[in-house]
């Protein structure tokens, strides 16, 4: 846990997301293991860098319903962030974990050369009386990806 404050379910999420990516993967572009790590709590648009070439990336967590379940959409973060980096051509690559039935299921992952404006999707701003109103999210559409991406990092050893 990143502080003592509590933290709720969606945090909780997010956190196993990130431990899972760093326990679990190998830097993708130098290809060294055991060198990703953490980036603090609230680090615009990154949660992974690698501390030996200086790799970021976005991580996900997301709640399946079936194993292997094909992923349609995912929730981002703030639309503003996002829309700012993509005016500069600038994506980040994202690793995506699911979570079946509270355990980590599979690291999936999508290259930034191969997103492209057409995958992330503005939600409507929170309404006046929301707690953080105007806000504004945005979803990543994993459907305009080329076949076979999201590509599989990772699945726990099969028990036999």
């Amino acid at each position: 846990m990143r502080n003592d404050k509590r933290q709720t379910r969606f945090q909780l999420l997010g956190e196993l997301g990130e431990l899972t990516v760093i326990q679990t993967c190998g830097c993708p572009r130098c290809k060294q293991v055991r060198t990703l790590r953490r980036l603090r709590a609230n680090f615009k648009a990154a949660d992974i860098i690698c501390d030996f070439c200086g790799f970021t990336a976005q991580a996900k967590a997301v709640t399946v319903t079936k194993r292997n379940q094909q992923l349609k959409s995912l929730l981002g973060a703030a639309w503003s962030v996002q829309n700012e980096r993509m005016k500069s051509h600038i994506y980040l690559p994202l690793f995506i974990v699911t979570v079946y039935k509270g355990q980590p299921e599979r690291v999936l992952y999508v290259p930034s050369d191969l997103q492209g404006p057409k995958m992330f999707k503005p939600r409507k701003p929170l309404s006046a009386t929301a707690r953080r109103a105007g806000w504004q999210g945005f979803v990543y559409d994993l459907s305009v990806l080329p076949p076979g991406i999201p590509v599989l990092l990772w699945e726990p050893p099969k028990h036999r």
